[in-house]
């Protein structure tokens, strides 16, 4: 077995250089991580010719810097990884160890390969910043922002702090319209799937029969019969499921166009019911991201340009970047908002308060706070009105296809009475 010289630092952050037998080089790094080593290199020194060829000595086995693109981290590693990270930082504990520490604590193996690499990014001299921007699937602008304006201020823990507690606004946000949204989509789906269940396999059953009996069919028999035929001839399908297929993805081509995410977006906030509780949700992202930017102190510039990519709509994106401009020339921030006729009144008067009391991130929580009620409380009513719509709307659908069938059945019970 051929036998390998390493370079590694223990969980203090002391440099420990060694010689061990292992199969490969991956073998014996893997080894030493699971020791709680953190391993710079390791030389093939003893290895066989093969080995050599193919891993000359001196090669690092930390993470290839070039290699930055890794699988999504969901929202709740991402949560916990900032909330961790800061209580590391406040207990005084170094970055590098603070990583090292991160990356045996992380459950998600995306999430662990990439702290892994901003380690060995941040031992080689760079930034926290910079390492985590080279993870911009990950690491948003909002989150590399924070974090940057933590490192200038030497509060990165205060920073990470209310990054954590951000992001769990923000996903229990997201949750709670997911939620809402769930019953809805699941009765939608049960009542498409009866009906076409009913239309293909019983309701031709009974048109033989029809047909046998020669009796005329009402309008609504043949109604349904029509759709039967229609669903139950393979072309029909085809050019169906084509259409359908062919729909969603011209609507995913036009929301990637700048144009068309505009005309998408703009569409969605004149939806009725559902564009109003879009509108709410967009202006909570929005305040809730602008006071975690001020209250972190970064420059009001910047922090625009960050909530404009963080609203995930494109005519308050536009809004918010015109305003950013105003602001540059000199305005006020309430002024250029007002303009757009995208933020209410309320949302104007709070904002020109804190300007003037200087205030402005406690002001924009107090936003947030609001609409997140807000949005709450409509996903409540919107829940509690669906469901009886949805019901009523479903029977409606059953109830047409059994009068529909039975229709005809008065007809022939009639015909074989005289």
């Amino acid at each position: 077995m051929p036998t390998f010289t390493f370079v590694a630092r223990d969980q203090l952050g002391q440099l420990q250089e060694g010689t061990a037998e292992a199969e490969n080089a991956q073998i014996l790094a893997r080894r030493l991580r699971e020791r709680g080593l953190w391993v710079q290199k390791v030389d093939a020194g003893g290895a066989s010719r093969e080995e050599k060829k193919a891993k000359a000595p001196g090669v690092a086995l930390a993470p290839s810097r070039r290699k930055k693109r890794f699988g999504r981290v969901k929202s709740d590693d991402l949560t916990m990884f900032c909330r961790q990270f800061s209580t590391l930082i406040h207990a005084g504990v170094s970055m590098v160890r603070c990583l090292a520490v991160l990356e045996q604590q992380a459950e998600s193996p995306n999430l662990k390969r990439i702290v892994r690499d901003i380690s060995y990014n941040v031992e080689g001299g760079e930034t926290l910043t910079r390492s985590l921007a080279q993870f911009p699937h990950v690491f948003s602008n909002l989150f590399v922002g924070l974090v940057h304006a933590g490192e200038v201020g030497g509060v990165l823990d205060q920073s990470l702090d209310r990054l954590a507690t951000f992001l769990e606004e923000d996903l229990k946000l997201r949750r709670q319209v997911k939620s809402a949204m769930t019953y809805p989509t699941i009765v939608m789906v049960l009542a498409i799937t009866i009906v076409i269940g009913l239309v293909t396999f019983i309701v031709p059953k009974f048109i033989q029969l029809f047909k046998d009996f020669g009796v005329p069919m009402p309008g609504p028999t043949q109604f349904l019969i029509d759709c039967s035929n229609f669903l139950t001839n393979p072309v029909n399908d085809l050019v169906l499921i084509g259409t359908i297929v062919t729909l969603v993805f011209g609507i995913n081509r036009l929301k990637a166009t700048k144009t068309g995410k505009h005309y998408y977006d703009k569409l969605l906030l004149r939806v009725p019911v559902f564009g109003k509780l879009n509108h709410r949700v967009a202006l909570a992202r929005f305040s809730r991201t602008m006071s975690t930017l001020m209250t972190s102190g970064v420059p009001i510039l910047q922090a625009l340009e960050t909530v404009a990519g963080a609203v995930d709509n494109a005519v308050l994106s536009n809004a918010i970047l015109d305003a950013r401009a105003a602001v540059r020339e000199g305005e006020r921030l309430g002024e250029p908002l007002e303009r757009s006729r995208m933020f209410p009144p309320i949302v104007v008067q709070m904002i020109s308060i804190g300007e003037e009391t200087g205030s402005l991130d406690e002001m924009l929580a107090k936003v947030a706070d609001f609409y997140e009620a807000e949005v709450e409380a409509m996903l409540r009513s919107l829940t509690a009105a669906l469901e009886p719509i949805l019901i009523v709307f479903l029977g409606g659908i059953v109830g047409f296809i059994v009068v529909a069938m039975f229709l005809p059945l008065v007809n022939i019970i009639i015909v074989m009475s005289k």
